[in-house]
C-alpha cells in the first residue's frame, strides 16, 4: 500500500499572513484561495493549506521542513533580515543559534499564529550528533 500526506490545514489568526509569511521565508508562493484555505504547495507534493480562524482557537503547532544546504542558506539569510527571533533548539532556550545536528543545520523560529517552525537540512538520526 502506497499512503503519502497529501494536505495539512494549519490555523491562523489571518490565513493570507501566515501563509505569505511561511513562502516567503521558505522560497515559495501561495497558490490562489481556495475557498477559505490559502495554500503553499511543499516540493514533495504536500499542501498546507492556511485557514483562518478566531485566535483564541489556535493550538500551537511544529512544522518541519527538510531543505538542502543551498536552501537553507537563503531560508537563514530571509529569517535575518527579516528580523525573525530564531533559535538553535525547540525551548528557545540558545537564541541568535543555529544547530548542527546530525551533522547538517537547523534552526528554530515562530510563525505569526504562533505555530513553530523548524528548517533541518538533516533528517535526525541520519550522522553525528
Amino acid at each position: 500500500m502506497s499512503v503519502q500526506l497529501n494536505h495539512t490545514i494549519i490555523h491562523a489568526r489571518d490565513n493570507r499572513e501566515s501563509a505569505e509569511f511561511l513562502a516567503h521565508i521558505l522560497g515559495l508562493e501561495t497558490g490562489p484561495a481556495w475557498g477559505p484555505f490559502i495554500p503553499v504547495a511543499l516540493s514533495n507534493g504536500v499542501t498546507l493549506d492556511f485557514a483562518a480562524i478566531p485566535a483564541e482557537s489556535i493550538t500551537s503547532q511544529h512544522y518541519a521542513f527538510l531543505v538542502t544546504e543551498e536552501d537553507f542558506d537563503g531560508i537563514f539569510e530571509r529569517i535575518r533580515a527579516a528580523g525573525i527571533t530564531y533559535f538553535a533548539d525547540p525551548h528557545g532556550k540558545r537564541p541568535g543559534e543555529i544547530n548542527h545536528n546530525d551533522g547538517g543545520r537547523g534552526v528554530y523560529f515562530m510563525d505569526p499564529a504562533g505555530h513553530g517552525m523548524e528548517v533541518i537540512t538533516r533528517p535526525y538520526g541520519s550522522g553525528d550528533h
